[in-house]
């Protein structure tokens, strides 16, 4: 059985990985301001697979499936 909770202390507690979560959700909020509806459903992609950069051109909208087959 997974456990959540170690999962968390041991990995998405981190000060870097609560900063990378940020930058994720504030390029979804971007995306969602300059697209509207279109973002429901989607994942919102980073280009250059650095969560930190949420310039315009680093990101696009993939589908769910597509987006999280990527290496």
């Amino acid at each position: 059985m997974r456990n959540y909770q170690k999962e968390y202390d041991n990995y998405h507690s981190k000060p870097e990985q609560k900063k990378n979560r940020a930058s994720r959700n504030g390029a979804r909020r971007k995306m969602k301001k300059l697209l509207g509806k279109k973002v429901n459903g989607k994942d919102v992609d980073h280009k250059d697979g650095n969560p930190k950069n949420n310039s315009r051109k680093n990101l696009r909208l993939l589908s769910k499936s597509r987006n999280r087959s990527k290496k």
